[in-house]
C-alpha cells in the first residue's frame, strides 16, 4: 500500500512483502476460510464433471487396480498377505496410498498450475494445495465405502476380523498422511519454480516410493536386512497400523509412528517457509 496515504483513511487489509523466513501469517487461512471451501467445491465437482460414471470412478479405480494386484503379485509372484484375503489386503493398503499420492500431485504443481490466478488477485496461497488435500479426504471417504462393502462382503462369508481398539488409530494416521502429502507437496511445487526437473522427478518418483511402502506387501515379507532401510520411510508405518485398525492384521509401532509423525511435522514447516519464501517472487520465474 502507499505509505503516503491519508492518516484518515482505514484500510481492511494491507499487503506488504514479507521480510522473514517465519513471517508465515497462517492466521490468514481461517480468514479466507469461504474461499477455501469453495476451492474445496471447485476441485470435486471439476474432476468428474464432463464424465459418464462422474464419482463411481473412486469405487472403479481402487476396485480395478486391486483385481490386477491380486492376479499378479498373489497368484503370480505369490506374495504372502499375513493370512489376510489377498483382495482385503491390497485394496487397504491401496486406500491409503491413493491418498497420500493424490495429494501429493495435486500439491505439486501448485504454482505453476495457479499461476494465472497468482498474478491477478491476492489471498493465502496456501489456500490451493489445502484445498486438494480436503477434496481429496473425500475422495477417500468413497474409497473407504468401497473396503467396508468388502469387508462385509468376507465377513459374511465367515471370514473372522481381528479388529479392536486400534480402529480409533485410522483418523490420526489419515491426518498424518495428509500432512506428509501437502508438506512434501508444496516442498516440491517450490522449488518446481525454479527447476523444472522437478517436476519429470515426480512421475517416477511416486511410483517407486509405493514400492518402498508395504501396499502390495506385508513388513513381515521383507528380508530382516532390508527393514532398516524400509522403515526409514514413515508411510512404512502409517500403511502397515492402517491395516491393523481396518483389518486387525498389521503392526502397530508406537515409536515408530511418532517417528513419522515426528518426520511430517519437521518437513511440513520447512516446507510452508520455503513455499512461503518462494511465493514473494515466483511470477518472474514461473
Amino acid at each position: 500500500m502507499n505509505t503516503l496515504q491519508n492518516p484518515a483513511e482505514t484500510w481492511d487489509m494491507v499487503i506488504e512483502p514479507k521480510t522473514s523466513w517465519f513471517d508465515l501469517r497462517l492466521n490468514e487461512l481461517w480468514q479466507y476460510r469461504d474461499l477455501l471451501f469453495i476451492m474445496v467445491k471447485r476441485d470435486f465437482i471439476a474432476a468428474y464433471k464432463q464424465t459418464i460414471l462422474g464419482p463411481i470412478w473412486h469405487f472403479l479405480q481402487p476396485l480395478f487396480t486391486t483385481i490386477v494386484f491380486v492376479i499378479v503379485f498373489g497368484r503370480i509372484a505369490r506374495i504372502p498377505t499375513d493370512n489376510v484375503p489377498a483382495p482385503l489386503f491390497y485394496l487397504c493398503g491401496l486406500t491409503l496410498w491413493n491418498y497420500f499420492s493424490a495429494c501429493l500431485n495435486g500439491t505439486s504443481n501448485t504454482f505453476i498450475a495457479n499461476a494465472g490466478i497468482f498474478g491477478k488477485v491476492y489471498f493465502p496461497r496456501l489456500i490451493i494445495p489445502l484445498s486438494v488435500v480436503i477434496s481429496n479426504a473425500i475422495k477417500l471417504g468413497i474409497q473407504l465405502l468401497l473396503l467396508i462393502a468388502m469387508m462385509a462382503y468376507y465377513a459374511a462369508s465367515g471370514y473372522q476380523f481381528n479388529i479392536g481398539l486400534t480402529l480409533l488409530w485410522v483418523p490420526v494416521l489419515i491426518l498424518i498422511v495428509a500432512l506428509l502429502g501437502l508438506a512434501l507437496g508444496i516442498l516440491i511445487s517450490a522449488l518446481t519454480t525454479k527447476y523444472r526437473d522437478m517436476s519429470v522427478l515426480m512421475g517416477f518418483g511416486v511410483q517407486l516410493l509405493m514400492y518402498a511402502t508395504p501396499v502390495i506387501y506385508p513388513l513381515s515379507y521383507i528380508p530382516e536386512k532390508y527393514k532398516t532401510i524400509i522403515g526409514l520411510n514413515p508411510l512404512t508405518w502409517l500403511t502397515e497400523a492402517f491395516r491393523k485398525g481396518i483389518l486387525g492384521e498389521g503392526v502397530l509401532n508406537l515409536p515408530m509412528l511418532g517417528y513419522a509423525a515426528g518426520i511430517t511435522i519437521i518437513l511440513l514447516l520447512a516446507s510452508i517457509m520455503v513455499f512461503s519464501k518462494v511465493e514473494k517472487s515466483f511470477m518472474d520465474t514461473v
